[in-house]
């Protein structure tokens, strides 16, 4: 098949990456490609697509320029990605592809495709925002499919109310998240250490695994992007010590194997967690995982492989990273190996590509929808924080 995969523009589609979204897009397309695809990347131009041809979206990643936790919502950054992905759609319009899976979480693409009967299948990696959450709920189609990386994000996304009102349309499907097992090989034993991983920002918690730590008296190591300098200087440096360290935001092959010497990892979603590849990717190494229990974290953890507290808890966080420890280490690898692998991801979504192509046939007439403008009565609160 053509499939173009259009990537969110907040950060390049390129290891060291900030975040779980530039990871899913960046294996997706290797992965679609080595399966014999003819795949384009949609994304900022300093990303890597690897064999897959580039397109860009907009000429660098809108982070550099407009950094979102000063622009957030502003008009400047909504025109500035707006324009991009106007444009991007026009390219998507005349390209020919057979499908289109968004993961851009900007409201142009579900629109086009209902509109235009472009075959597409939209992932929604995160949260639902009301621009992007009226979009979605408009354009629901045969051909117009959608995805969400977890059980526990169909409610939110898809509320049913107190009459039985309201859920999923059909064309959805579950498809979690999934990573190569030989990037994060699994590692026999552990070091009697606790490892962090993610975007150090105050949606992600980082604090709390640093609370956590200290209760259950069992050294931590931090890796990742520091996204948020302010939230670090106030809530993390100030603990750094012999035993509360920062260890840098690593290449992939690095951290996989300082994670993997550690034997707890720490996770500490604050938000309606949708997923949690933080976790799975400790789980992978052998990494039994103490956990805030929010949004999917226990969904995906699964019972036997972690530990965990409610929120706020810091004290309980403790004494769950205490008792995940005593978890064999083939229990998190086995769960991954059953679950979250990217070859069982990108069958799923092949399958959901099929879908949106069949859904085709056999349909009602067009229905005619605005066409898409730069001026939109609608603005986005573009570059959400994903996982």
């Amino acid at each position: 098949m053509r499939i173009a995969v259009l990537a969110h523009v907040r950060h390049p589609v390129r290891p060291p990456f900030m975040g779980g979204m530039e990871g899913h897009a960046w294996h997706l397309t290797r992965a679609l490609t080595a399966k014999g695809h003819d795949v384009t990347l949609f994304a900022s131009g300093d990303s890597d697509a690897g064999d897959a041809k580039l397109v860009p979206v907009l000429d660098v990643h809108y982070d550099r320029d407009f950094p979102w936790h000063d622009n957030h919502g502003t008009e400047a950054l909504n025109r500035h990605v707006d324009a991009g992905f106007a444009s991007t759609m026009r390219e998507l319009l005349d390209g020919g592809f057979d499908v289109v899976h968004n993961n851009s979480l900007h409201r142009y693409p579900p629109r086009l495709s209902r509109q235009h009967r472009i075959p597409m299948v939209t992932s929604l990696h995160v949260p639902p925002f009301d621009a992007l959450r009226r979009a979605v709920h408009e354009s629901p189609a045969p051909w117009s499919r959608f995805t969400v990386t977890s059980q526990t994000q169909v409610g939110s996304w898809w509320p049913v109310d107190e009459e039985g009102n309201g859920g999923a349309p059909d064309p959805l499907h579950v498809v979690h998240n999934g990573i190569d097992l030989r990037a994060w090989p699994l590692q026999p034993k552990g070091d009697g250490t606790a490892v962090w991983a993610g975007r150090i920002a105050p949606n992600k918690g980082t604090h709390f695994a640093v609370t956590a730590a200290e209760f259950a008296r069992v050294p931590l190591t931090i890796y990742g992007p520091i996204e948020r300098q302010d939230y670090f200087d106030r809530m993390i440096r100030p603990y750094l010590s012999d035993t509360i360290r920062y260890g840098g935001h690593l290449p992939q092959p690095e951290l996989a194997e300082a994670m993997g010497k550690a034997s707890v990892a720490v996770f500490t979603p604050m938000w309606d967690e949708p997923f949690g590849l933080a976790a799975v990717e400790a789980m992978s190494c052998g990494l039994p995982v103490a956990s805030i229990d929010n949004g999917a974290a226990r969904e995906v953890i699964g019972e036997e492989a972690g530990r965990f507290a409610r929120p706020n808890e810091p004290a309980a966080l403790g004494l769950a990273i205490k008792k995940a420890m005593k978890i064999p280490r083939s229990t998190p690898r086995l769960r991954v190996q059953e679950m979250f692998t990217v070859e069982r991801m990108v069958q799923s979504y092949e399958r959901a590509y099929r879908a949106a192509r069949e859904g085709l046939s056999g349909i009602a007439p067009k229905v005619e929808f605005p066409e898409i403008e730069l001026a939109v009565a609608d603005p986005a609160p573009v570059g959400v924080a994903a996982e």
